[in-house]
């Protein structure tokens, strides 16, 4: 694998990128490649998937929960 030398790093980014790796139980050197892999490669989601997550969740929602008029009552309560 190769290797990359990162010079000039502010004391307060070290700082923190030292924090966020003990935090999470990691190295410097692996913090820096989770956060790297995490900028450049996000995880692509394709738009198919991504619907039909939607209408799972939409036909988890009960039809009877909250209505507009519910939604115009509870604004307009103890309003003059």
């Amino acid at each position: 694998m190769p290797t990359l030398t990162i010079k000039n790093i502010p004391d307060d980014l070290y700082h923190e990128l030292k924090y966020i790796a003990k935090q999470h139980h990691r190295s410097i050197n692996s913090e820096v490649i989770v956060s790297l892999k995490r900028i450049l490669l996000p995880k692509k989601t394709f738009s198919e998937d991504t619907l039909s997550s939607i209408q799972s969740l939409r036909s988890q929602i009960t039809s009877n929960a909250i209505t507009a008029d519910d939604i115009d009552q509870a604004i307009n309560e103890g309003r003059p």
